[in-house]
């Protein structure tokens, strides 16, 4: 697939994250498959209960690019027809989606992989931050 285009859609935002619309940006007549990840902020943490909710900071000026690499990665190796990735910044609070990956592809076994390589990768590598949050405290959490 090397040499061709795929449509791409990455944002690093405050702006909540909308899964129908990430939806419609990869569905393609071609598409056999589309595969959503959601990463949402969940009430607890590794010893800990009663998070209220996180705020993410990222290194602005190199986190789209960064991602934007790993989805170039992404689509040389899977035959994918479209990829979008979100990831909020802010405050984020229990249930809101903090992170989506949605790709699709003519199957359904090169779209979940591709999926999980993207939330996989951007995990390890883009520079996000994030602290958690609860009554009467707050800790930045060391990421993958």
């Amino acid at each position: 697939m090397s040499g061709e285009k795929h449509r791409v859609h990455v944002q690093v935002s405050e702006t909540p994250i909308d899964p129908s619309a990430l939806q419609d940006f990869v569905s393609d007549s071609t598409a056999g498959a589309v595969v959503s990840f959601l990463g949402t902020v969940r009430d607890h943490s590794t010893g800990r209960t009663g998070v209220t909710h996180l705020v993410y900071e990222a290194y602005l000026e190199q986190v789209e690019k960064k991602i934007e690499e790993l989805v170039a990665d992404a689509t040389t190796r899977w035959p994918l027809i479209a990829v979008a990735v979100e990831h909020r910044v802010g405050r984020v609070d229990v249930g809101e989606p903090s992170v989506a990956v949605v790709t699709s592809s003519a199957h359904r076994a090169d779209a979940f992989e591709a999926a999980r390589f993207l939330i996989d990768e951007l995990k390890a590598h883009a520079p996000i931050w994030k602290q958690e949050n609860w009554p009467g405290g707050a800790e930045w959490i060391e990421g993958a």
